[in-house]
C-alpha cells in the first residue's frame, strides 16, 4: 500500500471527523481506514491521532501533518486535473463555502444553473456566514460578500456589491428620513449580528471621512432574510445587501435613506488559495460565475 493512499485516509478522517463519518463518505470500511492510519503512523513513527471510544482529536503532530498533507494531495489533484483538462475531461467534486445570505437571495441561483450545466461535478456546498480558512478546512473555493483584506488568497471579482439602509414606507413616514448619519441614534433600528460591525454602522461622513454610528433597536438577528422581513414590518431601519433589498425598494415595500453617505466599494468575490495548479473543476466554476454575473449586469 503506497504513502498517497494512507496520507488521503487520514486527510478523510480529520475532514469527517470521525472514522465512522469518513468510511460512510466515501464508502471504504471503517476498519480499512484505520488500518491505513494506523500503518501511516508506524511509517512515519508518530501519533498522529489519540483516539477514545467515543472522539479522537489530532495531535501535535497530526496537525502539522494534516496541514502540509492536505497540501501536498491538492497539489497532485490539481495537476492531474490540469492534465485532464487539456484532454476535455474535467470533473471530481468541489468543496465550496457560501454565505447564507449568498444562498438564499436569487444569486444563490448561480450555483443551482452551474450543478445543471455540469453533472460531472459535484459541489459540496457548506453554508456558513463565517470566514472559513480555506487550506485548515480543505475548502477549494469560497464566496465572499466584503472587501478583501486576505492577501494569502487569490479573489476573482464576480460582482459589485454595496448595502441599502431602508425601512418601510409607514416606519419612515411615522419616525422620519435621516438626514445625516448620526440621526439614526435617535431612530429604532434592526440589526444583523452577522455584520462584522455589528451595531456600529459605517457611513461617509460630511467631509468624506469614515464615520461610525452606534444604533440600537429591539429586534438583533443573524440574518439578513429576516432583518429584511422585520424592516418590511416597520420594525425599524435596517441595513441590507442591495440585492436583497432593491426588489422591495423597486416595488414601493421599502424607501431608501442617506444613499449618498453610504460606504462602496464592497464586491462578490471568489477566493481560493494561492496554488502552483489551480484544479481545473474550480477555475470551470469560477469561469463560469463570472459569466453568469456578467450576463445579469
Amino acid at each position: 500500500m503506497d504513502t498517497l493512499t494512507r496520507m488521503r485516509a487520514f486527510i478523510d478522517v480529520v475532514e469527517a471527523e470521525g472514522f465512522s463519518a469518513a468510511a460512510r463518505k466515501i464508502g471504504r470500511s471503517k476498519a480499512l481506514l484505520s488500518k491505513y492510519v494506523r500503518e501511516l503512523e508506524d511509517e512515519l513513527g508518530a501519533l498522529l491521532l489519540n483516539r477514545t471510544t467515543r472522539q479522537f482529536s489530532l495531535t501535535e503532530a497530526g496537525h502539522t501533518y494534516y496541514r502540509r498533507a492536505s497540501e501536498i494531495v491538492r497539489e497532485i489533484d490539481s495537476l492531474q486535473e490540469t492534465v485532464r483538462e487539456s484532454s476535455g475531461d474535467v470533473r471530481g467534486r468541489i468543496k465550496l463555502s457560501a454565505p447564507r445570505t449568498f444562498a438564499d437571495a436569487p444569486i444563490g441561483q448561480s450555483l443551482i444553473d452551474f450543478a445543471r450545466e455540469h453533472p460531472e461535478i459535484t459541489l459540496e456546498i457548506y453554508l456558513d456566514d463565517r470566514f472559513v480558512d480555506l487550506v485548515e478546512e480543505g475548502f477549494d473555493l469560497a464566496i465572499r460578500i466584503s472587501r478583501l483584506e486576505n492577501s494569502s488568497l487569490i479573489a476573482r471579482r464576480l460582482a459589485p456589491f454595496s448595502v441599502v439602509l431602508c425601512a418601510s414606507p409607514d416606519f419612515a413616514e411615522k419616525n422620519g428620513l435621516p438626514q445625516r448619519p448620526q440621526d439614526l441614534t435617535k431612530i429604532p433600528c434592526i440589526v444583523d449580528t452577522n455584520s462584522r460591525n455589528l451595531s456600529n454602522w459605517a457611513f461617509i461622513g460630511e467631509t468624506g471621512e469614515m464615520i461610525s454610528v452606534a444604533v440600537s433597536g429591539r429586534l438583533e438577528v443573524n440574518s439578513p432574510i429576516a432583518t429584511r422581513a422585520a424592516a418590511l414590518s416597520g420594525l425599524g431601519f435596517a441595513l441590507l445587501p442591495d440585492f436583497i433589498a432593491q426588489p422591495d425598494i423597486d416595488a414601493g415595500r421599502l424607501v431608501a435613506a442617506l444613499e449618498d453617505r453610504i460606504v462602496t466599494g464592497g464586491g462578490i468575490f471568489a477566493v481560493y488559495p494561492h496554488r502552483r495548479y489551480l484544479p481545473a473543476k474550480v477555475r470551470v466554476l469560477v469561469d463560469f460565475l463570472v459569466q453568469w454575473f456578467k450576463s445579469r449586469e
